[in-house]
């Protein structure tokens, strides 16, 4: 095979390691964000530290991202 078939195995295998850690942040991303901030948006709501127009204009922020 020689330096060139080495070289191609190389960038095969970074390629297709790029692509599935790629792959993996994308799905990440595309996941419901029902994560710590909008259970903490929930609770300083019940609190009444914030009013429902606040809510929800927080809210719509968090879920843009």
């Amino acid at each position: 095979m020689g330096w060139g078939g080495f070289t191609m195995m190389t960038l095969t295998m970074l390629l297709f390691w790029g692509g599935v850690v790629a792959l993996v942040v994308i799905v990440l991303r595309r996941l419901p964000h029902d994560g710590s901030a909008t259970r903490i948006l929930e609770q300083r709501l019940a609190k009444g530290e914030i009013d429902t127009e606040e809510f929800d204009r927080i809210r719509r922020t968090l879920d843009s991202r």
